[in-house]
């Protein structure tokens, strides 16, 4: 089970974890998301709090975006800053005009929790640059304003397929799902 209340990140969690031949459902119990310095901090907490709720297993993930030129900001606190000044505010932010500000890349932490245990967290990464403006209607959060390192394209113009083999999440959840089935019985 997926603790969260985003669906963009469980259909990119069904996308991917379905070349492992894994299904994912969605428990719409996160825990408690506390105000951290990394992503793995968030999600490890939210974990606890999540397994203990659903009573099984679950996996947790937090991403964030960082942003060289704003000395990684927003980082872990990529929600809140989306939901209060937006993908404009952190064009904003940076600037007209400033090509070496504008790298960045968007990290991703997965915690997978039983009841009563311990997380284990998975990360993944991915480099690129913010755009001048939003372009694309896809995905979620800052996506319309990320180009993954290699792409003309932001995250937000990419499908669904194209942005789960190269992003954060992808990278994170694919860890997680070569960890969970080596551990498997036969």
């Amino acid at each position: 089970m997926l603790a969260t209340s985003n669906l963009g990140k469980i259909k990119e969690a069904k996308e991917i974890l379905s070349h492992y031949g894994m299904s994912v459902e969605q428990f719409n119990g996160k825990g408690t998301e506390i105000q951290a310095d990394t992503n793995g901090e968030v999600a490890a907490y939210a974990s606890r709090g999540a397994a203990f709720s659903a009573g099984e297993p679950v996996l947790v993930e937090d991403a964030g975006l960082y942003v060289r030129s704003l000395r990684g900001f927003p980082g872990p606190y990529s929600a809140y800053v989306f939901k209060t000044i937006g993908v404009a505010g952190i064009i904003s932010l940076i600037g007209e005009g400033r090509a070496k500000g504008r790298a960045a890349r968007f990290e991703s932490s997965v915690a997978y929790c039983e009841p009563g245990g311990e997380p284990r967290l998975f990360d993944g990464s991915v480099a690129g640059t913010i755009s001048s403006e939003p372009r694309g209607d896809r995905g979620f959060g800052f996506d319309p304003i990320f180009v993954p390192t290699g792409s003309a394209r932001t995250f937000g113009e990419l499908t669904l397929r194209e942005k789960c083999a190269v992003s954060h999440r992808a990278a994170a959840m694919r860890k997680f799902a070569e960890w969970y089935l080596s551990r498997a019985p036969g």
